[in-house]
């Protein structure tokens, strides 16, 4: 059932007040939208990952009813803080499965833009987040457009609208972004061959 950004954003200030039915309420109402793009999301994971959309979601849920100190100001701003809760936990699989394994295997996850004709690019999820992290040191916006893009599945004009930028300085960013990380990614690769 599609929600209004203002009814999501009527739930998060409530829950922001300390009312925990809104919090439980906002759950139900973008349950099926955060799920659906855990699931693309997931559609570009390594062959044989074991990790489900619900699964993702509920992580991310967990870790999401955990911030105490969180000053909701809109539906962007949730999603935007959703993508981090993913990225955290498919993160923290990640590095989990490589301490595990210690064979040097990669988790391989595929990052493509299905909107350009940019050929997809086929990163270890470690190195994707490294790489952010090197991006947010000295542009935390592009940065943040790109963690939306990637792990939220938000499109341009949603993410741009959560970062707080019009759709023209979103797409330059996200151009920014993808370059800036294609080159990052195979720079990555050739330190590691």
């Amino acid at each position: 059932m599609p929600h209004h950004p203002d009814q999501v954003t009527a739930l998060l200030h409530a829950w922001t007040a300390g009312d925990l039915a809104a919090r439980d309420r906002l759950m139900s109402v973008v349950y099926r939208d955060l799920h659906r793009r855990a699931a693309a999301y997931l559609r570009r994971e390594r062959p044989g990952h074991t990790l489900q959309p619900t699964a993702l979601v509920h992580e991310a849920y967990l870790r999401l009813v955990d911030q105490r100190r969180v000053a909701w100001k809109n539906r962007g701003h949730f999603y935007g803080v959703a993508a981090q809760m993913m990225r955290r936990v498919l993160v923290d699989r990640a590095r989990a499965r490589k301490m595990a394994k210690r064979s040097g295997q990669w988790a391989r996850v595929t990052v493509d833009d299905a909107a350009r004709a940019m050929p997809p690019v086929d990163v270890d999820i470690l190195d994707l987040d490294a790489a952010l992290a090197r991006l947010a040191t000295f542009d935390a916006r592009t940065c943040l457009l790109a963690e939306l893009r990637f792990f939220a599945g938000l499109s341009l004009a949603e993410a741009g609208d959560a970062v707080g930028i019009s759709l023209a300085t979103a797409e330059r960013d996200w151009q920014a972004a993808r370059a800036w990380l294609s080159k990052e990614l195979r720079t990555d690769r050739r330190r590691d061959a």
